[in-house]
């Protein structure tokens, strides 16, 4: 790919000082192990008496889903590796992983809501109000304008096309409103802004500061 070859110029192949364990975010338990729920399940338990070497000879952290081998490998100088094997599949998991739950996070200006997958991962959901190709009128103040779900996925390539490394890995993904948002929500707030508009599609618009009322509706 085009990104692979510009990751071979050189300035790309500056060594980072040697990581240190005090130079880590976390420290996770090397006694945790994760497995599958059950087999064709994508539901992942956990076990705090895990020892330490597997009986498959692997350490706990190879049991890890990949979103927590992520958060274990961030350290003060980047969120992640310039050539992270891991980052095709965490962006695959962000876009694909089935949605157990989803409730709205609290504080913010505008709408965006806190999704929880089966591995215990979670993403922060931020809704498409705008086609890619819509402009704010260039009287308002960026404040007036909505915020634009594919601004966060530019934000992550452009950071690491400028190796900056230090903006959270996202991802695009299709919704469906009534079974992966309404039908699982446990948020009570969330659930009674549902409606159905008169097109007959189903609408919510949460509580936020901004642009939380029907005539700002996300609709299926």
């Amino acid at each position: 790919s085009k990104l692979a070859a510009l990751f071979e110029h050189p300035l790309y192949n500056i060594p980072i000082p040697e990581v240190t364990e005090k130079d880590k975010l976390f420290v996770v338990n090397p006694m945790e192990k994760f497995s599958l729920h059950s087999s064709g399940s994508d539901e992942w338990v956990s076990s705090s008496k895990a020892e330490t070497l597997l009986p498959t000879g692997k350490t706990a952290y190879h049991t890890y889903p990949t979103w927590l081998k992520f958060h274990v490998g961030i350290n003060r100088y980047e969120l992640y590796p310039r050539r992270d094997p891991l980052m095709p599949i965490l962006l695959r998991d962000l876009a694909t992983q089935r949605i157990v739950s989803s409730v709205q996070k609290s504080g913010g200006t505008q709408l965006k809501l806190i999704m929880t997958f089966p591995n215990y991962g979670q993403a922060l959901f931020k809704p498409m109000k705008q086609t890619r190709d819509q402009e704010t009128p260039i009287d308002f103040f960026y404040f007036s304008d909505f915020e634009r779900h594919n601004a966060e996925i530019a934000a992550f390539h452009l950071d690491r096309i400028l190796d900056f490394r230090r903006i959270p890995p996202v991802s695009g993904r299709l919704v469906n409103i009534t079974k992966e948002i309404r039908d699982i929500t446990t948020d009570k707030k969330l659930a009674k802004t549902f409606f159905i508009s008169p097109a007959g599609n189903v609408c919510f618009y949460g509580e936020c500061s901004y642009y939380c009322s029907t005539e700002h509706a996300v609709c299926g």
